[in-house]
């Protein structure tokens, strides 16, 4: 393949039989894109395959293809192959008519084209000149596709050996935190040529340059200096220390308690240990969230439900966490790693779970170097033309090797049970299924890993035989299940067999050999509160919480009124 021409517009091809219909299209895109983006529409398959296959001998960027419904089912099938294949950073979608969501046969191929990660969605077709509708869509799917080609200019830049654990984790913090960032292989031209423009003399293991920050370098950055140079508060100012709600931790049920705390008048602190959006900010899609029809990433979401607090008023303080909790003349005092108290008049626990550990000393050995928990894999793009494996059989499994698939010359599923049916739905088990470099090992166990200075192999085991096998594997992501880490609460806060955080009734009662008191005098306590009057809980740290991102906004937003209540009782 030739080397990308740089300055040359990314592609938009346009394919539909119909001449009226293409061309109606082909206008309406370069209305709004012509000038940096380059138009193509193309009346047949073959035309379309053949723009295709030159746009990947010239190195060319394709930013998006819309196929018409119009097409036959193998016509169709052509060009979102080549379009996947030669170029998987373009966004695929369908051109429907409006009112076609009536139509059984579209709706369907929706709905398996999305599932099988043929489509990435559907884009209703212009209908009269100037469609604001279509554009804006067009734009928002623009947008998407820019933030994710490794290729595009970026804010950050990441330069570092391909192999390099810590830069992984850099990627994975940037990512998750929706900072648009590249990473740059040092050997590289494009590496040399970042490393040149840096200043000072960037000598490190690790660079990081932000062009977009007046060319800020660091070199081998801690976690807090990078988002200190991003903007990201990492300290607490004084103004923060005194608040009327305390909020611990930043997904999804966090991010909602602080846009309501916030909202409704009350100064709200948020606390959070690795990055906005919790775990579910690794989710590279989710599909089922009310009101997003095309889906949106965990990311996305956790950035929109940050700058919304923010906007609010709600403060945010990252790469922190709160060690200790006591109460204190009717209040509660908090101690936060690293920047001693914050008094508050409530706190709800949105802190979540902590990931489970594999528990292989020698595979522990390399975390960090290789071997990660709860990393994004939408960082996938670092491993570029390595090869990687996934521990778990969960959804989160199942999209994690789906989007390593893009990238990575082999990537391996290994699950203990012997059916994916029996923990994974059924449109990620396709997608699998049809991607050839994903191997799946069913009933198999990782026992060992090794390597020099980094992960360079891992070894299976069959839990049915005992037969072992050796797989090359630069990245091994562990997926297998997480954990409540409330151990730092204090002894009055009731907590089931496994960790979780009781709330309502449950907290009153206690487990059966330790019951309780009701929080404060002569008061039931309310739905999430804990039998520490005035701590609340809420999302999956709560005992017998719905795992699921709704349900955790959800409980954020609710648990905000029992606050306003907690707190309209005067203090003895």
């Amino acid at each position: 393949m030739a080397m990308a021409d740089w300055g040359t517009r990314p592609l938009v091809l346009a394919v539909e039989s119909d001449a009226a219909r293409l061309g109606r299209t082909e206008t309406e895109l370069a209305r709004s894109f012509g000038t940096s983006l380059r138009i193509r529409g193309e009346p047949s398959a073959a035309e379309a395959v053949h723009q295709l296959d030159g746009a990947l001998q010239r190195g060319e960027r394709v930013a998006l293809v819309l196929v018409s419904d119009r097409l036959s089912q193998v016509d169709r099938g052509a060009v979102l192959a080549a379009a996947r294949t030669q170029h998987p950073e373009a966004r695929r979608v369908l051109l429907i008519d409006w009112g076609a969501w009536s139509e059984p046969d579209v709706a369907r191929t929706i709905l398996q084209g999305t599932a099988i990660g043929d489509l990435h969605s559907y884009v209703l077709r212009p209908w009269v000149e100037g469609d604001e509708l279509f554009h804006r869509t067009v734009a928002e799917i623009v947008q998407d596709w820019s933030r994710a080609d490794p290729r595009n200019k970026r804010e950050v830049v990441i330069v570092a050996d391909p192999h390099s654990g810590r830069a992984f984790e850099l990627s994975n913090l940037l990512h998750r935190n929706r900072i648009p960032y590249a990473f740059r292989d040092r050997d590289s031209q494009r590496g040399q040529q970042v490393l040149r423009a840096a200043a000072p003399a960037p000598d490190g293991q690790v660079v990081v340059w932000m062009p977009a920050i007046g060319g800020t370098t660091l070199v081998d950055p801690s976690d807090a200096q990078v988002l200190d140079a991003w903007g990201i508060p990492t300290t607490l100012t004084e103004e923060a220390r005194t608040v009327d709600l305390l909020v611990v931790g930043a997904g999804p049920s966090g991010l909602a308690a602080a846009v309501y705390g916030a909202s409704e008048g009350l100064h709200t602190l948020v606390i959070e240990r690795e990055a906005i959006g919790g775990q579910a900010g690794t989710s590279s899609l989710i599909r089922n969230y009310l009101g997003f029809s095309r889906g949106l990433s965990g990311s996305e979401l956790a950035q929109r439900g940050y700058q919304q607090a923010w906007v609010f008023g709600a403060r945010f303080v990252l790469t922190r966490w709160v060690e200790a909790l006591e109460q204190a003349d009717g209040l509660l005092r908090a101690t936060v790693s690293g920047q001693g108290t914050v008094t508050a008049r409530a706190v709800v626990l949105a802190c979540g779970v902590a990931y489970r550990r594999l528990g292989v000393a020698s595979v522990e050995a390399f975390t960090g170097q290789g071997v990660y928990y709860g990393a994004s894999v939408s960082a996938a793009h670092a491993l570029t033309g390595l090869s990687a494996a996934v521990i778990g059989g969960g959804n989160s499994a199942g999209q994690a090797v789906l989007q390593l698939a893009r990238y990575c010359s082999a990537v391996h599923l290994v699950i203990r049970g012997p059916r994916l049916e029996d923990t994974m739905s059924a449109y990620l088990i396709e997608a699998i299924a049809g991607e050839p470099v994903i191997t799946v090992h069913r009933s198999c166990a990782v026992t060992d890993a090794a390597g020099a200075g980094r992960l360079e192999t891992l070894v299976l085991s069959d839990l049915t035989t005992g037969d072992t096998t050796t797989i090359a594997a630069d990245g091994l992501f562990v997926m297998i299940g997480a954990e409540p880490h409330t151990d730092w609460l204090p002894e009055q806060v009731q907590r089931d067999r496994r960790g979780f955080v009781l709330t309502g009734t449950e907290a009153a009662a206690g487990p059966p050999d330790q019951r309780q008191p009701a929080p404060g005098p002569d008061r039931a306590p309310q739905p999430h509160e804990t039998s520490l009057p005035g701590l609340f809980a809420v999302g999956d740290v709560r005992s017998g919480s719905v795992k699921r991102v709704a349900s955790a906004v959800g409980e954020g937003s609710v648990v905000v009124s029992e606050v306003h209540q907690h707190l309209s009782v005067p203090r003895a």
